[in-house]
């Protein structure tokens, strides 16, 4: 006999299917965050041309009262290869026309002992590997991240670097008895980023990246991808530039890409090429709810990142403006930012005549004209203008630059009031952009302030991100207890290096409030690597560990703190209030204090948490607990439980001194955080492998033609043209007509040499040749020798 359907069965298949379908819809949604979330910029550090070392000494660049402050000087003195090939004269063969960049003020001295690194190798070590691992501590350092080797914490570093030419002053005439075993590492771009992780014992990926001008922009998405998809919990992320030889300096001036002044003219009118410069910037980044989780500062955020490729574009050195959008637009979407919402753009602008107005109008699509209403025109800057093109490095210093901007709330000015006439090409006043002339605060916009960085490389490869500013909730009311002592630590692998330190400390210490002072210390003591040189004070406030530390070091360090006993006496009740005023004074130690066990053992587990590892003793006749180390007695309790956090602090502070192997992290006061705290006074000694003076250089004099004055036909031309391309691109015998003229190695760089030979035969100026590269061969020459007929008058 049939039934009918069980009614209740099929309504729980419906209820599960439901159930189901939320749980995945959950699990879509928490995916597709995860692919788009932001990332926190914790920590940064630099070092940029014209003294420029810290955040603050940035700052004060980027807005000096004087708006002509730039960092651009003559060849140092120690670059003896870029000297020798310098001469006034463009175009002249084997030499440079440029004697001016934006060079770093001490590029070869390094503190190899604190890296653990002998001298032998260091004085072989490009100085860009030297560089980069001191601005990679220090960007940890101000995140309030403690790489200790032993620890082998997940901190993915990924470093663009693009020229390597400390390496050849190891070779001269063909003599190679100077390379040794560390030439290699010394010099790889491999070794770069993997330096880093092996120096400081990270665990994370570690990736050299070299796309040229855009490497270290690439290096940053690299990070952010890599954070987001779990490889690692932090990144460093960053760039170098050198110009340590004459080698690509001369490369760059006989394709005329340089300015003869040195100096990039960013979106003005008078724009003759790039200036050079030298710099290394690194970021500390974590995931933003990360960050936030665990009290790191929070700088700025990247939103988004993306990078791609000009593709089959007009040439391979020249930029693509629909490729341009192509990323921004991308950026964009990844970041899940409107265009309209952008307020300011850090530019690639190096300063040509053909570059800016490609890379403007690409802007102006996608950020201004393009995203329809707009509240105020999108800002231009590039900080390329002061202190040149970093090449590998441009990113970075784009990257550090905005960081302070969305900081501060202010836009430095776009170009100087001297600078003359913006570029026009540019149709300024029909694109929703501008380029401001002083410093200015941010245009109003809702929410957090937005910016976006470009950066776009010679080989093709493109990068743009965006990042914005980030303002916490207001924080609650923090009940701090009244005169909580801070415990306050300092260590340096040298004695000169902790003086120094503690002078340092000192001074950030001046007028410091209570909050500050319990995050300073907390800095100090949590997010820092804690070395055998050590200094250790208590206070409770700012002026009494100023000048604890101004007496300098204490002679009562517990030695042989590994063998701690913990003597605690028969008093409960006096056991029981000192925890309670531990667990009020440091709300970290409250998990340990609580109620589980006697109050001997939860004491003995606030110790461990905090790094002692101790012996329990009872000691019925003692009034309260004590420990001893290395012989000392050490009270932990007092008169009453109010004494209990200082004599912890002063017990500590006595531990440390010896040598114990503590972990603070949870000595904070309520309320601490991380915060940019004096980093580590590196010692520094000079290694430098000074280099051998190549030969002068004797160019072939090449014989000019008389200018010609009786008319040429077509055909002259077409022939000579024929000719001199096969010469120009060297091939080994004539070119065949129907091939395209990329696929015979043709380029904006073949057609400036054409130019160049046109020129010299005929006794002509011409501007650059126009090559279509996808052109056959044929219908190039064809095109060009009409180009030619036209510039010289003859009749075609």
């Amino acid at each position: 006999m049939a039934t009918g359907p069980d009614t209740a069965a099929l309504r729980q298949v419906i209820q599960d299917q439901l159930k189901l379908s939320r749980r995945l819809k959950d699990r879509v949604a928490e995916l597709e965050a995860r692919t788009h979330a932001p990332v926190a910029v914790v920590g940064t550090a630099m070092r940029l041309p014209g003294g420029i070392d810290t955040p603050d000494a940035y700052r004060d660049f980027l807005y000096a009262a004087d708006p002509d402050t730039r960092a651009v000087g003559p060849i140092p003195e120690d670059r003896t290869g870029l000297r020798s090939v310098y001469h006034p004269e463009r175009g002249k063969e084997g030499h440079s026309y440029v004697d001016r960049a934006g060079f770093l003020d001490d590029i070869a001295s390094f503190d190899a002992a604190f890296f653990g690194i002998s001298q032998r190798e260091a004085e072989t070590m490009d100085p860009q590997q030297r560089l980069l691992l001191e601005v990679a501590w220090e960007a940890l350092e101000r995140g309030g991240i403690a790489a200790r080797r032993q620890d082998r914490l997940p901190i993915g570093v990924f470093v663009g670097v693009m020229a390597s030419e400390y390496g050849r002053r190891f070779v001269h005439d063909g003599d190679y008895s100077r390379i040794d075993p560390y030439h290699s590492t010394g010099s790889g771009h491999c070794f770069v980023a993997g330096r880093i992780s092996y120096a400081l014992g990270l665990s994370g990926p570690a990736t050299s990246v070299d796309t040229a001008c855009s490497s270290s922009l690439v290096a940053i998405h690299q990070a952010v991808r890599a954070l987001r998809g779990g490889e690692c919990d932090y990144a460093l992320a960053g760039g170098a530039n050198l110009i340590l030889g004459p080698d690509l300096m001369v490369s760059l001036c006989q394709g005329e890409a340089l300015s003869p002044g040195g100096r990039s003219r960013s979106f003005l009118a008078d724009a003759d090429g790039y200036g050079r410069g030298e710099g290394v910037g690194m970021v500390a980044l974590m995931r933003l709810d990360d960050a936030l989780a665990q009290g790191h500062p929070v700088l700025a955020v990247v939103r988004g990142s993306a990078v791609n490729h000009d593709g089959a574009s007009s040439g391979f050195t020249v930029p693509s403006g629909p490729a341009q959008q192509e990323v921004i637009r991308a950026a964009l979407a990844d970041a899940r930012v409107a265009p309209g919402s952008v307020g300011y753009v850090e530019a690639h602008g190096t300063g040509t005549a053909l570059g800016d107005p490609i890379e403007v109008g690409a802007l102006d699509a996608v950020l201004g004209t393009g995203a329809g209403e707009r509240t105020a025109p999108v800002a231009l800057g590039s900080v390329k203008a002061r202190i040149g093109h970093l090449e590998a490095a441009a990113g970075i210093a784009g990257v550090l630059k905005l960081v302070l901007m969305l900081g501060d709330g202010t836009v430095p000015a776009g170009a100087q009031p001297g600078d003359g006439r913006l570029n026009p090409l540019i149709p300024w006043d029909r694109i929703a952009l501008t380029v401001p002339r002083e410093a200015a605060p941010w245009a109003d916009a809702p929410g957090d302030r937005t910016a976006g960085i470009s950066a776009f490389g010679l080989s093709g490869t493109n990068a743009h991100a965006v990042l914005s500013s980030y303002a916490p909730a207001p924080a609650a009311p923090v009940d701090a207890p009244a005169h909580h002592p801070e415990l306050l630590t300092l260590s340096a692998k040298d004695p000169r290096a902790l003086a120094e330190l503690s002078e340092r400390v000192q001074e950030a210490l001046t007028g410091l409030d209570a909050a500050g002072v319990a995050s300073l210390s907390h800095t100090l003591r949590a997010g820092r690597v804690h070395f055998g040189h050590r200094l250790a004070v208590v206070g409770t406030d700012a002026a009494a560990l100023a000048d604890a530390l101004a007496a300098g070091q204490p002679a009562d360090g517990a030695r042989s703190a590994d063998r701690v006993v913990l003597t605690a006496g028969s008093d409960t009740a006096a056991l029981e209030g000192a925890l309670a005023e531990l667990a009020r004074h440091f709300p970290g130690l409250a998990g340990a204090t609580g109620t589980d066990g006697t109050p001997a053992a939860r004491l003995r587990a606030v110790l461990t948490l905090l790094g002692v590892k101790t012996t329990l003793a009872t000691d019925n006749a003692a009034p309260g607990a004590r420990i001893t180390a290395g012989g000392q007695s050490l009270p932990l309790t007092g008169a009453g439980p109010e004494d209990a956090p200082r004599l912890l602090a002063e017990a500590l502070a006595a531990l440390y001194r010896g040598g114990a192997p503590l972990r603070l992290d949870h000595l904070g006061a309520p309320g601490a955080v991380f915060v940019d705290a004096p980093t580590y006074p590196f010692q520094r000694k000079r290694f430098w492998i000074e280099e051998t003076a190549p030969e002068p250089v004797h160019a072939v004099p090449v014989p000019v033609a008389a200018t010609r004055t009786a008319p040429l036909d077509r055909a002259e031309i077409g022939a000579y043209l024929t000719t001199e391309l096969a010469a120009v691109l060297k091939a080994d015998g004539a070119l065949a007509p129907d091939v395209p003229f990329c696929e015979v190695g043709g380029d904006s760089f073949t057609a400036m040499l054409l130019t160049k030979s046109v020129e010299q035969q005929y006794g002509v100026e011409l501007p650059t040749l126009d090559c279509p590269v996808e052109m056959p061969v044929a219908d190039l020459l064809a095109h060009l020798s009409e180009q030619v007929c036209v510039a010289m008058g003859v009749d075609t």
